[in-house]
């Protein structure tokens, strides 16, 4: 990729962003065209660092390492959204921590008294927590910054995207249509904003496959309280079923939630296959498409390791 070349990247999602961040600061010329900016999947995100349910392993611990490096570096400043946290994931069946749990800052098993009624392991560490409506405008700002631009509308196809001698496609779900990509999948996410009623620490349940999850993310003065994972469905419509369900799971470990005030839904469709895809490939007419999703519910854990990947890619062609 040469200094000042034309790349457009297609999605303004946290994949989509942080790919342009990194493209413009190594001196191409970006231009960003989404549909959504920012992307809402992304902005209804949690958000935690943790490669969750995800392949392939050994490239996701390579680009889950190399953002949680980034993430703790944006920890530094306030203005990012992104703070170091502490807090515990447990689990209702004896369970060993996930690999990557281990190396975390201050990890520790947690001592019976420590765990909500019905727990019979946890684990203690520290981890970014990414408030994302504050940190997706910090990466537009920093796309500005670079002399990126940014154009709000929905392409029909990537060739739609053009003139440009590089295409990033970070459509999230959108590839479905315009890799095209029918491995791919939603897997619907409902979260619940409230009020913080002095919540510090963050909470989470090890739940498995199990599409009614358990956590809440403080971030100031609101709470972020997860949730959910519906695998192929799409629809962004509020549940207030599943928020009422979310709120009870959440209250049950944490009482003083139960007094919060709602604040708003936050609602996404996790784009989900079977590996995430970073590739690279030449399309007759010279120019390079580059892929960049399918990183289900790991897109903000994923989101530097992966841009760095895609830049790597174009600077070998």
């Amino acid at each position: 990729m040469a200094a000042g070349e034309r790349v457009v990247v297609v999605g303004a999602g946290v994949a989509g962003l942080t790919t342009a961040v990194v493209l413009a600061e190594a001196g191409a010329s970006v231009h960003v065209i989404a549909e959504q900016v920012p992307g809402v999947t992304s902005l209804a995100a949690g958000a935690m660092w943790g490669p969750y349910l995800v392949e392939p392993k050994d490239k996701v611990d390579q680009w889950g390492q190399r953002s949680l490096e980034i993430f703790r570096k944006l920890a530094e400043d306030t203005a990012t959204g992104v703070r170091l946290t502490s807090g515990i994931e447990a689990s209702r069946t004896a369970e060993a921590p996930p690999d990557w749990a281990t190396t975390l800052p201050g990890f520790r098993p947690c001592e019976p008294t420590e765990l909500p009624a019905g727990f019979s392991a946890g684990y203690q560490f520290t981890v970014p927590l990414i408030d994302m409506p504050t940190y997706l405008g910090y990466l537009l700002r920093r796309l500005d910054a670079a002399g990126g631009t940014v154009e709000q509308r929905r392409l029909a196809s990537l060739a739609d995207a053009g003139p440009a001698t590089v295409i990033v496609n970070c459509t999230g779900l959108g590839a479905q249509e315009l890799a095209p990509d029918h491995d791919l999948r939603p897997i619907r996410g409902q979260h619940v904003v409230v009020t913080n009623p002095g919540l510090t620490e963050f909470f989470s349940e090890d739940t498995g496959l199990s599409p009614d999850l358990l956590c809440f993310y403080p971030h100031g003065d609101t709470v972020v309280l997860g949730g959910t994972a519906i695998d192929g469905e799409g629809d962004l419509t509020p549940d207030d079923k599943a928020a009422a369900d979310i709120l009870a799971r959440c209250a049950e470990v944490e009482p003083r939630l139960a007094e919060a005030r709602f604040l708003e839904h936050r609602i996404g469709a996790r784009p989900t296959r079977a590996t995430v895809r970073v590739e690279a490939y030449r399309q007759g007419d010279g120019a390079v498409v580059v892929h960049n999703y399918g990183h289900g519910g790991a897109g903000v854990t994923l989101s530097w390791g992966c841009a760095e990947e895609v830049h790597g890619l174009l600077a070998d062609k």
